[in-house]
């Protein structure tokens, strides 16, 4: 949940940035937004559905891979593609989703009832504080690399669930 907040934070953040750099409006940064706000939220039934039905950890690793195709996507779209930026930026969307939702999944079925809202917590400032530094991240890689290395840093850093996930799949 942690690392799908930085790399969903510090790609978006900066989409809007990159958009209005290669000429693009505000209504064309408010739709790519828009839509990606959607891919967060409106599949929330559906990925818990998944996580019930092919597991935990299957749908976090789905997270990772979606998280690498929307940074993929993102670093090679033209600026002047509105489409392929919001398809990006809703790839983006649906694997914070998937990370969000499985990862949740995951503290609720590790931790014993009397110590889930205490955990929880603790998570939760995490997120917050990786959200944080993705934003404040980002524009500094922006200004020092561009957009395209953000986006491809982001995606392929969104590999690092996956041996997380190997580790934990292990164990059990």
């Amino acid at each position: 949940m942690i690392l799908t907040q930085l790399v969903m934070v510090a790609i978006m953040t900066m989409t809007p940035v990159h958009m209005y750099d290669h000429g693009h409006g505000t209504a064309a940064s408010g739709l790519v937004i828009a839509i990606h706000v959607a891919a967060m939220y409106l599949p929330s039934p559906l990925s818990g559905w998944l996580v019930d039905r092919y597991g935990r950890l299957r749908v976090a690793a789905t997270s990772g891979l979606t998280l690498l195709a929307a940074g993929l996507i993102a670093a090679t779209a033209p600026g002047d593609s509105v489409v392929l930026l919001s398809l990006a930026l809703a790839l983006l969307g649906l694997g914070w989703n998937f990370g969000l939702v499985s990862g949740t999944a995951i503290v609720t079925d590790a931790v014993p009832l009397e110590r889930r809202a205490k955990t929880q917590r603790m998570v939760d400032v995490a997120i917050s504080i990786a959200g944080a530094t993705g934003g404040l991240a980002s524009g500094l890689v922006v200004a020092a690399a561009g957009y395209p290395l953000l986006a491809m840093a982001g995606g392929i850093g969104a590999l690092a669930i996956l041996p997380a996930i190997a580790v934990t799949a292990r164990r059990r």
